[in-house]
């Protein structure tokens, strides 16, 4: 993974665009406000979703729990045309940095 840019919580505002690749449990307890969600498992199928990121000026910001994941899609989504990045520490190093974050029941947010 030391090929990609590995993006710190700090550098990101609450509301970045990042894709979280978490499963939909996972997203549930707790995800950024302005995150794209598409599970890993998803990612062949839902690809075109990402166009309006291809022509930005900076990678876009994967993310997952802690960073596995998104060391398996970010070689993929590269040969697909995308600058990619890392969220370093994913969502854990999100949470634990106190960044807001969202549910789908409006729970307190959870990273297990």
């Amino acid at each position: 993974m030391s090929d990609f840019p590995q993006v710190p919580v700090s550098d990101l505002a609450d509301d970045a665009v990042i894709l979280d690749i978490r499963e939909q449990d996972e997203w549930d307890r707790g995800h950024a406000p302005g995150a794209v969600h598409i599970p890993m498992s998803e990612l062949p199928a839902r690809v075109d979703e990402l166009a309006p990121f291809l022509d930005r000026d900076e990678p876009l910001v994967i993310t997952c729990r802690s960073g596995g994941r998104v060391t398996r899609v970010m070689p993929w989504l590269e040969q697909q045309g995308y600058e990619v990045a890392n969220l370093d520490g994913g969502m854990r190093a999100w949470h634990g940095a106190g960044k807001a974050m969202e549910t789908a029941d409006g729970s307190e947010a959870q990273v297990p």
